[in-house]
C-alpha cells in the first residue's frame, strides 16, 4: 500500500479520552515525575511510560472486559460504552538508580531515555529501558490471582457441628431427627448468617503484573544513548549515543559490536553527531540514523562489519543553500521512523516534520510546518536554549495521518491530502497549575554532544534578543515533547509533565 499516494485522507475529529497520572492542582510538581518517553506494544493493548526518577509505569487496556456478565443491564452499558481503547494502571517498577562517574566526576542521572517493548507472548511481556549508560531487559509477567469475594455456608455433617458448637455460644446439637443443618441455621447469630441467594464462587481476577530484570546491557557508551530499536529478526537490537552505534544480541549482556563510528581522531574536527537510529520494519538488515545536519543515512549491514559507508543519504535541498548560525542548529533532526510499509519514513526536526519516500532521496514527499512562525525569534530561542528541544513525532497504523508536539503543548495532527496543510492543531491540557519544585543542586551532569557542540562551534557568536517577547507566541515553558499513536486505532498518548492525556477519533 503507497501511503502517500493513496486515495486523500478526511481530517480526523478528535475527542479526549482520558487522562492518567493527574493529580491534584494545588499539587506541587515533583521533577522525577516528569515524563521522558512513552511507547505502545505491537498490539496496543500495553503502554509504557518512563520518567525523570528512573521509573518505568505499564498500563493496560481496560475496555476489553475478559468475564463480562450476562446480565442484561450491563450488557446494555457496553454496548453504549465507548469502542476507543481506555487503559488502568497496571504496575510500575524502578529501572534504573543514578550513579557517579568517579573518572570523569560527572553524575549519570537515572533519567529513563528510551523504553522499547521487545515481544509479547501469553501473559509474558519484554521491554527495553535505558538511561545514558545502561540498557536492561525487563520481563513483566501477569500472574492472575484470584479472590474469594462470596462463601455460602458449607456442608454440615455431625462432626462439623460438634466442632462449630465450641465456637457459637448457645448453638446446641440435636438429635439427627431435629435436622443438623436446620438447627446449626436457627441458632447461629445473624451476623455469621451469608446471605441466603449467593452461592458459593470466587470473583475478582486481578492481574497483578510483576516485572524482573532478565539482562544489564552496560559500559559500552562513552557518550549518552539517545534511542533503541528492537530489530525485526527478535534477536537483535541497536543502541545509538551522540557518535556510535553498537548491535546487541538480546542473549548476550556482555559483548557487542560496533557498527557506526563516527567519531574523529580529534574531537576538535568534530562536526556531526548521531541523533536517532531505528531498524527497518521489514528487512532486519537495514538500519537509518540521523544526524545533526540534517542527513538520514540508510546502511546495510550486510555491506561490511563497519558501515562507514551509508547506502542512501537522504537530504533536503534546502540543506545545500546557505548555512547560518541558526540553521545549522534547527536542521539537526531529534527522531526517525519508519512506517509500517518500510517505504516511506518521517523525519523531526525543531522547525518542520518530513515524509520520505525510501525512493527518493533528494526531496521529501511532503513538509509539515510546525514553527514557522517562530523562526523570527530564533535569537530569542536560542538564548534561553529553548532551540534545542527534541520533539518526537508519530503516525496512525494505516499512515495516513502523522503527529508531534509544539509549545503551549500543542498537538499538531496532519492528514495529507485532506486539503488542510496547517493540519489540526489540539490543546492537550494538564496539570499547568501546579508549581514546580526547584530540586537540590546537584554535581554536574553528562550533556549530549548534540546540545554541546553548537555552541562549541559557534562560541565566538553571542546573540541578543529582539525587543519583542516571545511569550505573546507561545507559551515556551509548556512542550509537549513525547507523543506516541496506537498502533490500531486512532488513539494519540501525549505526555504533558507528569501526565498521560489520550485523545481519539
Amino acid at each position: 500500500m503507497a501511503y502517500y499516494d493513496s486515495a486523500p485522507s478526511v481530517p480526523l475529529l478528535w475527542n479526549f479520552s482520558q487522562v492518567l497520572g493527574q493529580q491534584l492542582p494545588n499539587e506541587p510538581l515533583q521533577n522525577d515525575d516528569i515524563i521522558t518517553t512513552i511507547a505502545f506494544d505491537k498490539l496496543g493493548d500495553h503502554l509504557a511510560v518512563g520518567d525523570r526518577g528512573g521509573r518505568v509505569v505499564i498500563f493496560g487496556r481496560d475496555d476489553r472486559k475478559k468475564n463480562v456478565s450476562s446480565n442484561r443491564r450491563d450488557l446494555e452499558q457496553r454496548d453504549f460504552a465507548s469502542q476507543h481503547p481506555e487503559f488502568r494502571y497496571k504496575t510500575e517498577f524502578q529501572s534504573h538508580e543514578p550513579e557517579f562517574d568517579y573518572l570523569k566526576n560527572v553524575e549519570i542521572e537515572e533519567k529513563i531515555n528510551k523504553v522499547r517493548w521487545w515481544m509479547t507472548h501469553d501473559s509474558l511481556q519484554f521491554i527495553l529501558s535505558t538511561n545514558d549508560k545502561t540498557i536492561k531487559l525487563w520481563k513483566v509477567k501477569e500472574h492472575k490471582v484470584k479472590q474469594v469475594i462470596e462463601m455460602a455456608p458449607p456442608l454440615c455433617s455431625e462432626n462439623m457441628l460438634l466442632a462449630e458448637s465450641s465456637f457459637v455460644p448457645g448453638l446446641e446439637t440435636k438429635s439427627a431427627a431435629n435436622g443438623y443443618r436446620l438447627e446449626w441455621i436457627e441458632k447461629m447469630p445473624q451476623n455469621f448468617l451469608p446471605p441466603q441467594d449467593v452461592d458459593s464462587e470466587i470473583g475478582g481476577m486481578e492481574d497483578p503484573f510483576r516485572a524482573k530484570r532478565q539482562k544489564v546491557y552496560a559500559y559500552a557508551h562513552s557518550f549518552n544513548i539517545n534511542s533503541i530499536s528492537n530489530n525485526s529478526d527478535y534477536e537483535t537490537f541497536v543502541s545509538a549515543d551522540d557518535l556510535r552505534i553498537n548491535l546487541w544480541n538480546l542473549e548476550v549482556s556482555d559483548q557487542c559490536f560496533n557498527i557506526i563510528d563516527m567519531k574523529p581522531s580529534n574531537m576538535e574536527d568534530l562536526t556531526e553527531v548521531i541523533t536517532s537510529a531505528e531498524f527497518h520494519p521489514l528487512h532486519c538488515n537495514l538500519l537509518a540514523y540521523s544526524s545533526s545536519q540534517g542527513l538520514i543515512r540508510l546502511s546495510d549491514l550486510r555491506h561490511s562489519a563497519i558501515c562507514d559507508h551509508a547506502s542512501r543519504i537522504f537530504q533536503h535541498g534546502e540543506s545545500y543553500g546557505s548555512k547560518s548560525f541558526f540553521t545549522e542548529i534547527t536542521s539537526s533532526i531529534s527522531d526517525i521512523k519508519f512506517l509500517n510499509d518500510g517505504q516511506h519514513l518521517i523525519s523531526r526536526n525543531y522547525m518542520n516534520m518530513k515524509l520520505w519516500d525510501m525512493r527518493k532521496e533528494s526531496s521529501p514527499v511532503a513538509i509539515f510546518k510546525i514553527h514557522e512562525h517562530l523562526r523570527p525569534k530564533l535569537p530569542e530561542l536560542y538564548n534561553n536554549d529553548c532551540i534545542f528541544d527534541k520533539f518526537e513525532c508519530c503516525f496512525s497504523g494505516d499512515g495516513l495521518h502523522f503527529a508531534t508536539g509544539s509549545y503551549s503543548n500543542i498537538l499538531r495532527i496532519f492528514s495529507p491530502g485532506s486539503g488542510r496543510e496547517e493540519g489540526i492543531k489540539l490543546e492537550i491540557r494538564g496539570n499547568f497549575n501546579r508549581k514546580a519544585i526547584r530540586q537540590p543542586k546537584s554535581r554536574a551532569r553528562r550533556s549530549s554532544l548534540s546540545n554541546i557542540m553548537p555552541r562549541g562551534i559557534y562560541h565566538h557568536a553571542h546573540v541578543y534578543s529582539e525587543s519583542s517577547s516571545i511569550d505573546s507566541l507561545c507559551n515556551l515553558s509548556s512542550k509537549l515533547l513525547q507523543v506516541a499513536w496506537h498502533p490500531t486505532c486512532n488513539l494519540v498518548a501525549c505526555a504533558v509533565e507528569s501526565s498521560l492525556v489520550l485523545y481519539y477519533a
